[in-house]
């Protein structure tokens, strides 16, 4: 799927750009690779990391930002399929910026799908998150508003082979910011604030982000919003798996934070399609077959989902248990073993 051919990710700099591009490098054999990101330092130190240094060859460094129309078109020039992992993510920042959460995650999302538009690309994935279904705050309402872009810009790619498709998945284990490296810092103190004790959130471990990615490259028609059967976890049992020892204090939940969060909403389920482990909320301007896609995208058939289906990590099917959540947190999460088994 990927061999011999050019991809660029925005945000390549990232969590998810790294690790992305990691598997990229391991599984295919990519003609050449660019990461398109702004920090130049960032850019440096990860080509001199294996495996990004053993493939210099085929990486490019691409300095960047997606609020630049121009320096876009010109980076995507040649290449065929694009990821769009850039985004100001921190809830309280965007808040506290509002307008620089738009010029990037909304103004920036449409100028990549413009560039993407106007040069030869073929694909393009842009990340979304759960805060975008519902959204409360104004992070998660610049990316609906951007899943809207991607999703629409299907309806004008005119005679362009270009297909367009959003990815959004839950809570990823361990990246910067959240609970889980918050815990582990905190279990030192003795004490681990926890915003409300009824809390849930879904949880993915990053390669799983990544494995899906890929997945959903394959398998898009171009108007998708992808969504993956990820478990749950309780904010109780994730503090008991880091450090039954100590004490809970209960602080309050935070301005912008819901209780449980949501990547399906009752009203999405109108034009929702349920498959083995994944779901698929349709575009709201008919681009395809709907039921040739239910039937034939993935292999084996799907279905539609009931009116009033939701997926919320509150009502999920499957939570992690405590000793999940430890595995999983030691696995996933460097230097967590020493911490969690004080080694």
């Amino acid at each position: 799927m990927l061999n011999n051919k050019t991809i660029l990710v925005t945000g390549g700099t990232g969590s998810f750009g790294k690790k992305f591009i990691m598997t990229v490098l391991e599984r295919y054999k990519p003609k050449k690779v660019i990461v398109y990101s702004r920090d130049e330092l960032k850019q440096y130190e990860m080509s001199n990391t294996r495996p990004f240094s053993e493939h210099y060859d085929e990486m490019r460094y691409f300095i960047g930002d997606v609020r630049d129309y121009n320096r876009l078109k010109l980076a995507m020039e040649e290449v065929d399929i694009v990821i769009h992992s850039a985004a100001l993510k921190q809830v309280p920042a965007a808040e506290y910026n509002p307008f620089e959460a738009v010029k990037t995650n909304v103004i920036g999302g449409q100028y990549v799908i413009d560039a993407a538009r106007n040069t030869n690309v073929s694909k393009v994935i842009a990340l979304s998150t759960d805060k975008a279904a519902a959204p409360i705050n104004l992070y998660g309402a610049t990316k609906l508003t951007s899943d809207k872009l991607f999703i629409a810009a299907n309806n004008y790619r005119g005679k362009r082979d270009i297909k367009y498709s959003v990815v959004r998945y839950g809570n990823v284990m361990g990246s910067r910011g959240s609970v889980i490296p918050y815990f582990l810092q905190k279990k030192k103190e003795g004490v681990l604030p926890v915003t409300d004790e009824r809390m849930t959130r879904f949880n993915i471990t990053l390669q799983k982000g990544v494995d899906f990615v890929l997945e959903c490259l394959e398998r898009m028609w171009g108007g998708e919003l992808f969504i993956p059967k990820i478990p749950s976890y309780k904010i109780l049992d994730v503090a008991k798996a880091i450090a039954p020892e100590c004490k809970i204090e209960i602080v309050g939940i935070r301005p912008g934070e819901k209780i449980h969060e949501e990547m399906i909403t009752e009203t999405d389920s109108i034009n929702t399609v349920e498959f083995d482990d994944y779901y698929v909320i349709l575009p709201s301007t008919q681009l395809w077959n709907i039921e040739k896609f239910i039937n034939e995208s993935n292999g084996v058939p799907g279905k539609k989902c009931n009116t009033g289906f939701s997926y919320s990590s509150g009502t999920n099917k499957i939570f992690l248990t405590r000793e999940e959540l430890k595995e999983l947190i030691i696995k996933h999460i460097d230097g967590a073993k020493e911490i969690v088994y004080g080694d």
